[in-house]
């Protein structure tokens, strides 16, 4: 069958007199998908965020922006106004002004190349009164010689009054309740690239053992004293610790009682040190867990029916809730890591609770499950605070990598109750509570010049008084069918319903597979995918690479794909159930002459089907891409459509959907930036061609006029977060409302985070 036969079948399909419609979209297996989590926390109960301070903004003069830079851990001055972050790839440290937490300004930074060596990393800090305490790692690469030491400086003029030896290498720093002492987590850490007599690479032990240091702070800086704590190897041999020869402490937490909590995360055990006689009170095994329901396969599907057995949790971060309970994230190492975090006893070291699968099904509500990682960590939480909200203990767990900050009531220790999720950029590391302003600082550690997603400093505002600062995360969410979430991520196109005008289809595009039609009930707030439709051909799914879907009112659904080459790109018609009925390819002279992007959105006008083309052709002028119509009878007609332009290397402009209302097209351009680099995501009108256009790849097209109808920079500039560059996904629904969705890629060189914006009566919307 010829392709004009087929789509004037495909149009038939979709005209006037296509079969009575069904109810709506439905997973024709299961019931429609509910909620199990209220996300709709009260304004005074939640944080708000209030700002995303990209670290590159804070370099010295004359330092290239492309130069990697992060913010790892992070410390605040007595007054809660400056920010003091590490910054280990660029070997400093970094100051930010929070005064105003809704634009913090950058003060500068310390070269600890101006204290030490220009190989000398920070790794971790504090602020005591009028001093930062800067932990230094001096090793550089002679592991079997470790070094590190801890500066002195004085916030107000960052001069160095003092430079401690720590006799060894070192990690995590905190400061006693009574601000006495600080604690030190020497690591010691292995050679990764090592491979001990008998063992794997990387292996332990790799002497010299790790300890603890504590800086005694009474009086001037230049009295200060250290004490330094070994470990008992033959304790730790008894509780069952991983190479108790070798032990690597990683991350120190202190109560009120001044007992120092340490993590032994390679060795995955938990040590409680008397931070006042130096004495190690206990030693215990932080345990193993067995987790169901996740995805432990890296093959492109969010397949949540994978388990891991007793496997060795590796703690890093951990924290006190109060003075009789340990929290810890599970971000493992080289053996382990559960994808959860745990709350212990602090005196038995039995655990009183543990996540489970529950962080990893955060992230797969909330479309920020990360594939790449499904066979090694999944989540991997790794930092982890504890602070207080109206009275109410809380623990903060960070995701380093499906970006995200979970935050739980943990006033029941032996029941956690998840309250609210913090998107954040790549890598949060350091979780830094301000109570005394009712902020939290998150520092993200992933920096990545070239796909333009930046380290930053998040900041965030709890309760009333930061009310209606940035919008909710998150925007849309997916409902558990069997006690599992649905999967779903990189949506990549938006249609209404055509038979529930509360209702919206999407999709997933090739960044997971196989390729599902979503369901998604608009009415609810955040917006729901409560079902999915699996596409197949010939009984099995398949996984397309889909940029484009129209609602057919018989319950199917065109397709547009977008093809690695300009022949994979074409039009699928698809039945209720999910069946693929008909491929649709684009004529071939259209189709030789697509590069890289091609079929970027389809519509249905009646009879007729538009589609868009991300970029120009080969035989078209630079700035000028082009939208198809067809008709049955009349075949293939193309118009050209004038590109924005851009002066920035590596950008250029595209097309990203396209959708029929009042008799106008509506148009969704884009630049490639994201961030503040972001400059063009703007929706426009483009009349309906009266007239008719050519049928040829080498026939100069007519060109469309159009319109500005609405800038979204600020409507994506209003989370407060960082401008998603994809923005994928645009329709007006059946309840006249205009939507824009925006792809996450899937988190690959991206933060994952989706904005779903509902944009209220298009008309409103569109300026009239």
């Amino acid at each position: 069958m010829t392709a004009l036969a087929t789509l004037t079948l495909l149009a038939a399909a979709c005209s006037s007199e296509a079969p009575e419609a069904p109810e709506s979209v439905q997973r024709p297996d299961n019931p429609r998908a509910t909620s199990p989590i209220d996300w709709n926390v009260p304004g005074a109960q939640r944080y708000h965020r209030l700002a995303t301070y990209p670290v590159y903004a804070n370099r010295p003069p004359g330092e290239p922006i492309g130069n990697e830079t992060v913010a790892e851990i992070a410390a605040v001055s007595d007054d809660g106004n400056i920010v003091v972050h590490t910054d280990a790839p660029a070997k400093r440290i970094g100051f930010i002004d929070i005064t105003d937490a809704t634009k913090p300004t950058g003060l500068g930074t310390l070269s600890l190349a101006e204290l030490g060596d220009a190989d000398d990393q920070p790794t971790s800090v504090i602020v005591h009164g009028e001093y930062v305490l800067v932990v230094v790692d001096t090793t550089g690469g002679d592991f079997a010689n470790p070094g590190g030491r801890v500066d002195v400086v004085r916030l107000s003029d960052r001069t160095r009054v003092r430079s401690i030896d720590l006799q060894g290498q070192p990690d995590s720093i905190a400061l006693s309740k009574d601000r006495g002492f600080a604690a030190i987590a020497m690591e010691n850490q292995r050679d990764e690239e090592f491979t001990p007599e008998g063992s794997e690479e990387g292996d332990l032990p790799q002497p010299p053992t790790g300890f603890v240091q504590i800086i005694d702070l009474e009086g001037p800086p230049d009295s200060w004293s250290l004490r330094r704590v070994d470990f008992d190897v033959e304790a730790a041999r008894a509780a069952g610790l991983d190479t108790p020869e070798d032990l690597e402490p990683e991350y120190v937490s202190i109560n009120s009682r001044g007992q120092i909590a340490v993590t032994l995360q390679e060795n995955n055990g938990i040590a409680i040190i008397d931070g006042r006689t130096g004495e190690v009170s206990s030693i215990f095994s932080a345990g193993s867990e067995s987790v169901t329901g996740i995805d432990t396969a890296e093959d492109g599907t969010i397949d949540q029916t994978g388990a891991i057995e007793k496997t060795p949790r590796e703690p890093d971060a951990i924290g006190w809730i109060g003075d009789d309970h340990l929290a810890t994230a599970n971000e493992g190492d080289w053996k382990g890591g559960t994808r959860g975090w745990t709350i212990f006893d602090a005196a038995t070291g039995d655990v009183v609770w543990d996540a489970g699968n529950t962080v990893e099904q955060l992230a797969v509500r909330t479309g920020l499950h990360t594939e790449s990682r499904a066979e090694s960590k999944g989540p991997e939480p790794e930092g982890l605070a504890i602070t207080e909200l109206d009275g109410t203990p809380v623990a903060l767990v960070a995701s380093e990598r499906s970006n995200f900050v979970a935050v739980y009531d943990v006033t029941d220790v032996a029941a956690p109750k998840f309250r609210q999720l913090l998107p954040t950029t790549p890598g949060p590391e350091g979780l830094l509570p301000v109570p005394q302003r009712d902020l939290l600082v998150v520092s993200s550690e992933t920096d990545d010049a070239e796909a333009q997603v930046r380290a930053t400093v998040g900041i965030y505002g709890y309760g009333e008084a930061f009310a209606g600062a940035g919008t909710p995360f998150p925007s849309i969410v997916s409902g558990d069918v069997a006690g599992a979430p649905i999967p779903w991520g990189a949506l990549s196109a938006l249609s209404a319903d055509p038979v529930d005008e509360n209702r919206l289809l999407t999709t997933t595009d090739i960044a997971y597979g196989p390729t599902r039609v979503l369901g998604v009930d608009v009415a609810q707030s955040p917006a729901l995918i409560d079902s999915e439709i699996v596409v197949t051909e010939n009984g099995s799914p398949v996984t397309l690479d889909v940029e484009g879907i129209a609602g057919r009112p018989d319950g199917g659904f065109v397709l547009a794909v977008e093809g690695e080459e300009g022949s994979g790109n074409e039009l699928v018609r698809v039945a209720a159930d999910g069946t693929v009925e008909e491929h649709v390819a684009l004529p071939e002279d259209i189709a030789g002459a697509l590069g890289g992007q091609g079929l970027e959105g389809v519509a249905l006008q009646g009879d007729t089907v538009w589609v868009a083309l991300q970029r120009e052709l080969s035989t078209d002028p630079a700035g000028v891409t082009r939208i198809g119509r067809h008709t049955p009878g009349s075949g293939w007609e193309w118009f050209g459509y004038p590109l924005e332009s851009t002066s920035a290397d590596g950008d250029w402009i595209g097309l990203s959907e396209i959708t029929v209302y009042n008799n106008e097209l509506l148009v969704l351009e884009r630049d490639k930036r994201n961030g503040p680099d972001a400059r063009l995501k703007a929706v426009y009108r483009v009349g309906l061609p009266d007239d008719a256009g050519v049928g040829s790849a080498a026939e100069t097209p007519p060109m469309l006029t159009k319109t500005l109808a609405r800038d979204l920079l600020p409507d994506l500039r209003a989370t407060n977060g960082w401008v998603q560059e994809k923005v994928e996904g645009m329709t007006v629904g059946g309840n006249g409302n205009l939507y824009v969705v925006t792809d996450n890629d899937g988190l690959d060189d991206a933060n994952g985070e989706t904005v779903f914006l509902d944009l209220g009566p298009a008309d409103t919307a569109l300026g009239g």
